[in-house]
């Protein structure tokens, strides 16, 4: 019995301190395995025509964003505000551009914290804007794993929460980086 609790001490100190090395690789290339591409076809959705199409967003960019405020003015988007054509954009960016510095480990902790912000924004507008609910919203400590809202999303939140405790890790530009601002010692 002693041989076995030594042999799981031994490898649980090995996993202890290769976590720190290990885990932000595996969480960034999860988060490009499962999400970079939804993000960025979510964010294509919503650019307009030609190469300042961010600045100018589809109609269903509003839609997906301000579904509500769409709908109280005809489907007519040149009746919305300044302020809905800059979360849009900002929005519509974000999703370009956070999920290209995670894949970058560029600004990691920056970056996987503002992705952690659009998802709870995005979660809070499929709930109240879209009015996305039952098992689609799902409910956590339950038997049902693949709730769209609740299940998955949390699971977003964590891998991203690893990023934001603990950087982008050995591989990544944030390394390359601070290497170069840190002077090294002959």
């Amino acid at each position: 019995m002693n041989a076995l609790l030594s042999l799981h001490d031994r490898a649980a100190r090995t996993a202890t301190r290769l976590a720190p090395k290990a885990l932000p690789l595996i969480a960034r290339f999860t988060f490009a395995a499962v999400l970079l591409v939804y993000f960025w076809n979510s964010a294509r959705t919503k650019l307009g025509e030609g190469l300042f199409g961010f600045l100018s967003p589809s109609d269903g960019a509003y839609i997906q964003i301000f579904p509500k405020a769409v709908e109280a003015v005809g489907y007519d988007v040149s009746q919305l505000t300044v302020f809905h054509w800059a979360v849009v954009t900002a929005g519509t960016l974000a999703e370009l551009i956070l999920p290209l510095l995670l894949l970058l480990g560029l600004f990691t902790r920056l970056a996987s914290l503002g992705m952690i912000g659009f998802i709870l924004v995005q979660s809070l507008t499929d709930v109240w804007g879209h009015g996305v609910g039952g098992d689609d919203l799902g409910r956590w400590f339950d038997a049902a794993s693949g709730a769209l809202i609740l299940d998955q999303r949390l699971m977003w939140v964590a891998v991203l929460l690893i990023l934001a405790f603990l950087g982008a890790g050995r591989f990544s530009l944030d390394r390359l980086l601070s290497r170069r601002r840190t002077p090294q010692i002959p």
